[in-house]
């Protein structure tokens, strides 16, 4: 049953909001604006809906009960769509509700900010801010200390939503925040704590922070930086936590044109900060120029540290050739501090992006990894993100792929694991994927150790999810609705 007026099916109030921009919005993939960011299969979601009993081919693993959770810029209105960029849109989150081998619900509804808010003629939450920004987090959700948040990079706040994926509000960690989040966090397995590197156009430094079970940021240390480097992800281990100071930095404010450029004057180097240590022990290592957006994870074992990571060779580089389509590789970094050393491995010549592993290894040895395949530059061009998902054994050396039929689209693989003590793929694999043939998404669910048999189930929702960016899989930590 669907409702696309903000009703549940059940009678219940929601947030739910119709939206009609046909300046902006091109859902038949046609390119009405020109830009291929508001375009195909990128093009934004008009509406919020919540449909609820969703069909399902295949079965739902009992074990699921459960969100699986994606966030993604979807931009309510563009002042110049013609030189829009994708990072700019105002954030929405897409949901599916799994529990008694069924599919309760899906669900999308964008980050409330101040500014969506009066945008949807809604009352504005007000809250907590960091410089007076205002921006609706686009990039990534995250549960922690029993907070449900949007999170975005670059100095924003993070914003709380409810398990119905209603905006709460800004959250500052119970005012222990000193600034803004960052897109990308670890939470540590062993302690339960969260740990990220945070940084802002307007400081001269990034910050790592640590906030403990309580919800509430116990360590913050802030490493001076030039040049307003771009930090998108970072890497942690036992012991260390890693740094990517590249050549990409900020150069213009959020949204149209890109805010960030390559500069090849730049250095490029990895920090090192031990986890408990300051600033003036970062020990910066330099590398060969590149640009790394998402890491997989990082251990470290007899004083070597082992990074399995995603390299461009370049990225936002506006003087050549199609900037935004640069071949990204799977690699793994060997760094010996004590050498001063970082050695390069490429372990698949395959463009690959949205590295993920079991989140119970992470900072822990791990064997196997999960990415989006994409396709090679200068080859068919694509209106989507991804042509397959791939799963990495990296102690054999080799990789299993699930493949999308042609003219369908995939996302970030998100694993399950089947339990507490189940094996490392011993688990589940969730994505959105396109299925053209319906023209519509569907939550595909993969079994792990049998990778390449096809989904085990199929959630049909009643609509396209757009192109996005990072998600998680949020366990019932108790009986919902």
């Amino acid at each position: 049953m669907t409702d696309h007026h903000g009703r549940d099916g059940h009678g219940t109030d929601s947030q739910g909001t119709d939206v009609h921009d046909t300046d902006v919005h091109d859902t038949d993939g046609r390119g009405k604006t020109g830009n291929p960011w508001l375009s195909g299969l990128f093009a934004p979601a008009r509406e919020e809906i919540t449909a609820v009993d969703l069909p399902v081919t295949g079965r739902v693993p009992d074990a699921l009960r459960g969100r699986y959770l994606r966030n993604g810029p979807n931009p309510l209105s563009v002042e110049d769509p013609a030189g829009h960029f994708w990072f700019g849109g105002e954030g929405m989150v897409h949901g599916v509700r799994l529990r008694d081998g069924r599919a309760a619900w899906y669900r999308n509804r964008w980050v409330r900010s101040d500014d969506v808010a009066r945008h949807l003629g809604e009352k504005v939450l007000h809250g907590p801010r960091h410089l007076d920004m205002d921006f609706a987090p686009n990039t990534h959700v995250q549960e922690f200390a029993g907070h449900l948040l949007a999170l975005v990079e670059g100095g924003s706040l993070p914003y709380e939503l409810d398990p119905d994926l209603y905006t709460v509000g800004p959250f500052d960690f119970h005012g222990t925040l000193p600034g803004g989040l960052a897109a990308h966090t670890v939470i540590d397995p062993a302690s339960g704590e969260l740990h990220t590197v945070a940084y802002c156009p307007a400081w001269s430094y990034v910050q790592y922070l640590v906030a403990a079970t309580d919800g509430c940021v116990r360590r913050c240390v802030e490493i001076p930086v030039e040049g307003r480097p771009m930090m998108h992800d970072f890497s942690l281990t036992r012991h260390h936590v890693l740094l990517y100071d590249l050549p990409v930095a900020f150069a213009t404010r959020w949204g149209s044109p890109p805010a960030f450029r390559w500069d090849p004057a730049r250095p490029a180097r990895l920090g090192l900060l031990p986890r408990e240590g300051t600033a003036a022990e970062v020990r910066w290592l330099e590398i060969e120029p590149c640009f790394v957006f998402h890491a997989m994870n990082a251990h470290e074992q007899d004083g070597v540290i082992t990074v399995h990571l995603i390299r461009y060779d370049r990225f936002f580089d506006l003087d050549r050739p199609a900037p935004f389509r640069q071949p990204a590789r799977l690699e793994r970094w060997t760094v010996e501090p004590a050498a001063g050393t970082v050695r390069r491995q490429v372990l698949d010549e395959r463009p690959v992006e949205f590295p993920r592993v079991d989140p119970r290894r992470l900072t822990l040895p791990h064997r196997f990894g999960y990415a989006v395949r994409q396709s090679e530059p200068g080859g068919e061009e694509r209106i989507g993100f991804g042509t397959g998902l791939l799963k990495y054994d990296l102690w054999r050396g080799t990789a299993e792929e699930f493949p999308v039929p042609p003219g369908g689209d995939i996302g970030e693989g998100v694993f399950v694991p089947a339990g507490p003590d189940a094996a490392e793929d011993e688990g589940w694999v969730l994505a959105y994927a396109y299925d053209p043939r319906r023209a519509a998404t569907d939550l595909v669910v993969l079994a792990a150790q049998d990778f390449t048999a096809g989904p085990v189930a199929r959630i049909h929702l009643p609509v396209r999810v757009p192109v996005g960016a990072h998600g998680n899989w949020i366990p019932d930590q108790a009986q919902q609705p």
